[in-house]
């Protein structure tokens, strides 16, 4: 009979479990600021301290009047755009969060292939002569390597 009685209160702890869950989600969003990562302002990417520098150099970059952090940072398809927010989204958080990110702030690699093919995109044209191993990620020519400043002014 206590089994039984067990079991009856397993969904209110379950419920009650859920509800802090969402509650502490919804408020660490909200203090975050967290819907303005859905839109395509640079400024939402200096809700975090740690990308002012970025962003400064963004400012006063060539790009700023032709591209966003988005252009040059996220897939430019809908689904891929979004999924790789959120994914971003999530570790820039634990990163801040926990203070254990690099200093200074390093592109990882999956986020180092996006900028490539978004450069290589937009840039088409220019480069269509020197991408000498187009698809081959091992052997293609790194804009960013040579192009460092480009989109955040001198790096350090």
């Amino acid at each position: 009979m206590q089994i039984s009685s067990a079991f009856s209160f397993l969904p209110l702890l379950l419920s009650g479990s859920i509800g802090v869950l969402l509650g502490l989600g919804g408020f660490t969003f909200f203090y975050a600021e967290g819907a303005s990562y859905l839109s395509n302002d640079p400024k939402a990417c200096v809700n975090c301290h740690i990308m002012r520098e970025q962003y400064d150099g963004w400012q006063k970059g060539s790009h700023k009047a032709v591209a966003t952090c988005n252009d040059c940072h996220v897939p430019h398809e809908l689904i891929p755009k979004y999924l790789a927010k959120m994914e971003n989204g999530f570790w820039h958080s634990k990163g801040f969060t926990l203070q254990d990110f690099h200093e200074p702030i390093r592109i990882k690699p999956k986020n180092e292939a996006i900028l490539q093919e978004n450069c290589v995109g937009c840039h088409e044209e220019l480069v269509s002569q020197i991408a000498t191993h187009p698809g081959n990620d091992q052997n293609m020519l790194d804009c960013a390597h040579c192009h460092a400043g480009v989109g955040h002014g001198p790096t350090r």
